[in-house]
């Protein structure tokens, strides 16, 4: 028997090139959910297996398949409100929402209603139509303070601008269906679809920064493509624009491409006032490490874009420009909100009762104001006398957590801004992806309870008390990050000391330079342990960096 009979010798020659990406983190090996869900697929992978090397199914290609099966699943909780009546033309037919079908369907869409309410409908410029607030009898609202109740486009200038686009492509395919033989889709239904697509796109684009972002723990942002979220949420509103420039911004910072951070940020603000939180940590770290040129560079950039954004709105139509900020300023504590779970279990009557309508909540909205002060102050004492520096994710996810618990509105999918934050700043899995059912399940006695008892729905309570259960489960996870902070030997990312921040960008192992000026109480309590940088030669031909797919 020859050796290659017997074995011995290998069947073919060596590839030239044997390199391994082994310090790649692999959860089928290091993790019980991981190794569950791996068994179910052939085990996890093996011992002698080379990493890195698959020509076709990257890790990122395969968290991007996860992703486009939970935007379907998404799609389908929706489907329920997409039926349509079957006459008329394309533009005649509405959305069959009779007797309160998206509320026991479980499959509510601010976008159908938006349609007709927002004027969209009748192709419409948003910011420059206005409409008359009515009550449900058709008849005006009376105002506080008597002026006529005139409503404009309640969003931001880019979500408006989006939902404009939108109805243009669907009144465009409603043109199409009186010259070709093509399926006969209700107008605001194609409208859904369109508007849909493009919130896919962008949890896609949600997806890549996440995994670009985690570094050697790629298979991380596996939790951002298969949320129990995205199955109610991605499609309820437009916040996934907002949440896929977020995380590009941070995506860019880890870069270190400060103006094009700021770009990002300014368009992000432009979909949703939140990504303009990231401004605060880092301006925090910038302090630290009196990295404070670039954070100049990045804050400048944002107010530039913004501005240039909503410059042309601003000039030709003020009035329906700033409904997006005289809306949010009279509107009470949302049934979400904090403020509306003590009101539902004790009786009172809030900070506010009493209010006209459209009279602006003063004592709510102050009080809010201050509590998420409050809480920006107590995340800059910890980043700033924190032993070692903490990571961009994890300031981050603490800032926009805050805001949510403070603030009088949380709407469903404001939950979609913690998630990459979650991942990045916490990355145990079973912990996220029990916080994540939960505020998923959140969904389920809200539309029951809009439902109406009346109609065998939910009492509020019932819809209350899992609200709680949310809003303690992400008190839960701020806990767990501000313990990492303090020990940041626990911290999973940091990887025994070897890492100190993938997506800190110029803070990456930089040391604690905080200016003179700064009080002695608020500076490090220890000096930062940072790890040393790998030699520059070993990181020319490091193979993750060459091959960050793979």
């Amino acid at each position: 028997m020859t050796e290659r009979d017997a074995g011995t010798v290998s069947p073919a020659p060596l590839a030239g090139d044997r390199r391994s990406d082994d310090g790649r983190d692999m959860p089928s090996r290091n993790d019980a959910l991981g190794a569950a869900l791996a068994g179910t697929i052939g085990g996890p992978v093996g011992r002698h297996a080379m990493i890195g090397r698959s020509r076709f199914w990257t890790p990122l290609r395969v968290m991007l398949l996860i992703g486009v099966v939970f935007l379907a699943l998404g799609y389908s909780t929706k489907a329920a409100c997409l039926q349509s009546t079957d006459s008329g033309t394309a533009a005649q037919r509405v959305a069959n929402w009779e007797n309160q079908r998206a509320y026991y369907s479980l499959c509510y869409s601010d976008t159908v209603p938006l349609y007709t309410a927002e004027l969209l409908n009748q192709g419409k410029f948003p910011y420059k139509s206005s409409w008359i607030e009515k009550d449900a009898d058709g008849e005006p609202h009376v105002v506080y303070d008597g002026s006529p109740p005139v409503r404009y486009m309640e969003y931001p200038v880019l979500t408006g601008i989006y939902q404009y686009l939108s109805m243009s492509l669907a009144k465009t395919y409603s043109a199409l269906t009186t010259l070709v033989s093509v399926p006969l889709v209700a107008e605001v239904v194609m409208f859904f679809n369109i508007s849909a697509f493009g919130l896919a796109l962008a949890w896609l684009l949600t997806v890549w920064a996440t995994a670009l972002l985690a570094g050697r723990r790629i298979w991380d942002a596996a939790l951002v493509a298969a949320s129990p979220l995205l199955i109610f949420q991605i499609f309820t509103n437009f916040d996934a624009l907002a949440v896929a420039c977020a995380t590009a911004a941070m995506l860019a910072w880890s870069r270190r491409r400060p103006v094009l951070t700021g770009a990002l940020i300014g368009i992000g603000v432009a979909l949703k006032l939140y990504p303009a939180l990231l401004l605060g940590p880092l301006l925090v770290l910038a302090l630290r490490t009196g990295r404070m040129r670039e954070f100049t560079k990045t804050a400048g950039s944002a107010l530039l874009v913004w501005v240039l954004v909503n410059l042309p709105v601003l000039v030709l139509f003020p009035r329906g420009w700033s409904e997006f900020f005289r809306l949010n300023s009279r509107r009470g504590d949302d049934m979400d909100s904090i403020y509306n779970v003590v009101k539902s279990f004790t009786g009172w009557q809030g900070f506010d009762p009493g209010l006209g309508f459209w009279e602006p909540p003063t004592v709510t909205n102050t009080v809010t104001a201050l509590l998420f002060l409050a809480c920006c102050a107590g995340i800059a004492y910890l980043a700033l006398t924190a032993p070692q520096r903490p990571r961009l994710a994890q300031l981050a996810f603490l800032v926009v957590a805050a805001f949510l618990l403070t603030n009088k509105v949380w709407s469903p999918q404001f939950s979609l801004w913690l998630v990459p934050l979650a991942v990045l700043a916490l990355p145990h899995r079973r912990i996220l992806l029990a916080w994540m059912t939960i505020d998923a399940l959140v969904w389920v006695p809200r539309m029951l309870y809009l439902y109406g008892e009346q109609n065998r729905g939910l009492p509020e309570q019932w819809f209350t008390a899992t609200v709680l259960l949310r809003d303690i489960a992400v008190l839960a996870l701020i806990v767990l990050v501000v313990r990492q902070i303090r020990r940041p030997e626990l911290d999973l990312v940091r990887h025994h000391g070897s890492i100190d921040d993938p997506s800190g960008g110029v803070f990456d192992r930089a040391p604690d330079n905080p200016p003179r000026w700064l009080p002695t109480w608020l500076r490090p309590t220890e000096s930062d342990p940072l790890p040393a940088p790998p030699p520059e030669d070993a990181r020319s031909d490091d193979f993750a960096d060459q091959h960050p797919f793979r």
